[in-house]
C-alpha cells in the first residue's frame, strides 16, 4: 500500500521567542524538521507534503527538493493545516503518516509499528500514543473494551474518572487516506479558538461506525513536542543519548558521554576512541581504530583508520590514514591530509594538500599549498600567501626540507629534494636538489651590547 506523509510545520513558534522559525532550531545539529523528514522517507512514504506558514522560505530553503510543500497561510487549526494537502494527495489510494514538524525524536521504527498495527486492526485512523505518570496537559486517550479509541479528551473536557488515564495522544497519526479528507470536510470550527481540529476526525470516523485504532510507544522521548527552549534542550539531552548509545553498539568507545557532542548524521567505524571534550558535528565520518580527543572538534570532515586527532579543530578537510595530529593544531576548510602525515602543535593549514608521510611538526602555517611527499616543514615556517588583495599558491614538492623560521612567498616552488636553509625569505623558485639561503650575513661587532646597555642606563637615569 502506498505510503504518503504531512508534516504539519506551519507554526510560528512563538514561545522559542527567536528569530529562527521553529522547526529549524537544530536538534543534535539537524533542524527539527530534518529529524522528521528522514524518519519518514526511511520508511518509504512516497510522498511527503509539508505545511509551511511563517518562515515558509526558510522551510523550503533548507528542505529543498526532499518534499512537496502547501502554504497554510492563516494559522487555523490542525484541521485546517491538513487540508491544505488536499489538492495535492486528497485524491491518493493508501494510508499517511500526520507528524509535527517539532517531532524530533519519532524514530522510523515506530512509525513502522504503527503502519504496522493500523493494518492488522484494519483502522481508518491509528494514533501514536504515551503513557506519563503525570499526563497533566496532554490529550488523553479512552479506550473500549475491545482496545479501540472511543475518544481523545483534552484536559479541561474531561471527567476526573477521564483524566486518571495515563495514556496521552503524541499527535502523530496513520490515517486512511481518503477517508483523513472525507472526515476533514465534515469538520468544523465551533468551539471557542474558531479553529479546525484533526483530532475532530476521530469522531467523526467513530460515529461513521470506522475502527479506531492506538499503538503505545514504550519510549516516553517519542512524544516531546518542542514549543520552548526548554523542551528544546530535554531533546537535545535525549538524542545525544540514543546517538551515543547506538555509536557505542556499533563498537565506538566514549569514554564520557557527558562531555562528549556527535552530530546526527555522524558515522564512526568500529574500535574508535572518543575522549571527553570530543564534539562531531556535520557530515563527518570517522574511520576505524583512531583516536579522537581530548578537547577535540570535527566539523563536516573525513577521518580515515587509525589516525589520531587530539586537542584540535579540522573543518572541511580531509584526513587519511595513521595520521597524527596535534595536539593545538587547526585544520582549516580545504585541508588534505594523505597517508602517514604528522601535524603537529599550534599549526593551522588553509585549502593545504600535504603528500604521504611530509611533516608539519609544530608552530607553522602552510595555506594555498601544495606540498609532497616526504616533506619536512621545520618550526615557524610559513607560506606568506596573500598580499592584501589576491591568493597566490606554493608548491613544494617531494622530499624538500625547509628549514625553521623560513618565509614563502608565494607565488613560488620549490624543487623536488631541494633544501632550505633556516630563517631565509624564499622570493624564487627553487630548483631540484639545490640549497637556497636568503639572509642577510651575519656581522659581530666586539663589546658593543655593553655601549648599548650603557646608553640605556643613561636615558633611563635621564627620565628619572
Amino acid at each position: 500500500m502506498k505510503r504518503l506523509a504531512v508534516v504539519l510545520a506551519a507554526g510560528k513558534g512563538k514561545r522559542m521567542k527567536s528569530k529562527l522559525y521553529k522547526v529549524l532550531h537544530p536538534v543534535c545539529g539537524k533542524p527539527m524538521v530534518g529529524h522528521v523528514l528522514d524518519s519518514i522517507q526511511r520508511i518509504g512514504c512516497e510522498r511527503s507534503v509539508v505545511i509551511v506558514g511563517h518562515g515558509a522560505e526558510a522551510v523550503k530553503g533548507y528542505l529543498g527538493d526532499r518534499a512537496e510543500y502547501a502554504l497554510q497561510s492563516e494559522q487555523l487549526g490542525t484541521g485546517h493545516a491538513v487540508r491544505q494537502a488536499e489538492p495535492m494527495i486528497g485524491n491518493e489510494e493508501g494510508i499517511t503518516i500526520v507528524i509535527c514538524g517539532d517531532t524530533p525524536l519519532v524514530t522510523p521504527e515506530t512509525l513502522e509499528k504503527l503502519i504496522a498495527h493500523h493494518e492488522s486492526e484494519g483502522a481508518a485512523v491509528s494514533i501514536l500514543t504515551a503513557s506519563m505518570e503525570d499526563p497533566t496537559g496532554y490529550g488523553r486517550i479512552i479506550r473500549g473494551e475491545d482496545g479501540g479509541v472511543t475518544k481523545i479528551v483534552e484536559q479541561k473536557d474531561g471527567t476526573p474518572e477521564e483524566l486518571l488515564t495515563k495514556e496521552i495522544n503524541t499527535g502523530t497519526y496513520c490515517f486512511d487516506n481518503k477517508q483523513l479528507f472525507a472526515a476533514l470536510s465534515k469538520v468544523d470550527n465551533n468551539n471557542a479558538q474558531g479553529e479546525y481540529y484533526l483530532t475532530d476526525c476521530i469522531r467523526i470516523l467513530r460515529a461513521e461506525g470506522e475502527r479506531i485504532a492506538a499503538y503505545e510507544t514504550l519510549d516516553l522521548t517519542e512524544s516531546i513536542g518542542v514549543n520552548d527552549r526548554v523542551a528544546l534542550s530535554e531533546a537535545e539531552g535525549f538524542m545525544r543519548e540514543r546517538l551515543a548509545t547506538k555509536h557505542m553498539l556499533n563498537g565506538v568507545t566514549i569514554i564520557d558521554k557527558a562531555s562528549t557532542y556527535i552530530g546526527a548524521d555522524v558515522e564512526i567505524g568500529s574500535d574508535t576512541v572518543l575522549y571527553p571534550g570530543t564534539m562531531l558535528n556535520g557530515h563527518t565520518v570517522i574511520g576505524e581504530d583512531c583516536i579522537i580527543g581530548p578537547n577535540t572538534e570535527i566539523d563536516n570532515s573525513v577521518v580515515g583508520n587509525g589516525t589520531t586527532i587530539r586537542q584540535s579543530i579540522a573543518a572541511d578537510a580531509k584526513v587519511g590514514n595513521s595520521v597524527n595530529v596535534g595536539p593545538f593544531a587547526y585544520l582549516r576548510p580545504g585541508t588534505e591530509l594523505a597517508d602517514e602525515v604528522k601535524v603537529g602543535d599550534f599549526v593551522e593549514l588553509k585549502n593545504a594538500k600535504i603528500g604521504h608521510g611530509s611533516k608539519v611538526p609544530h608552530l607553522s602555517y602552510v595555506g594555498d599549498a601544495e606540498v609532497g611527499a616526504g616533506v619536512n616543514i621545520g618550526c615557524g615556517a610559513i607560506t606568506a600567501n596573500y598580499d592584501g588583495y589576491n591568493k597566490f599558491k606554493t608548491i613544494i614538492e617531494d622530499d624538500v626540507f625547509i628549514g625553521s623560521n623560513s618565509n614563502l612567498i608565494a607565488p613560488v616552488r620549490i624543487g623536488k629534494g631541494a633544501y632550505v636553509v633556516a630563517g631565509s625569505t624564499i622570493t624564487g623558485d627553487v630548483k631540484e636538489n639545490d640549497l637556497a639561503i636568503a639572509r642577510a650575513r651575519q656581522e659581530n661587532k666586539a663589546g658593543y651590547a655593553d655601549k648599548i646597555r650603557a646608553k640605556a642606563k643613561a636615558l633611563k637615569d635621564q627620565n628619572k
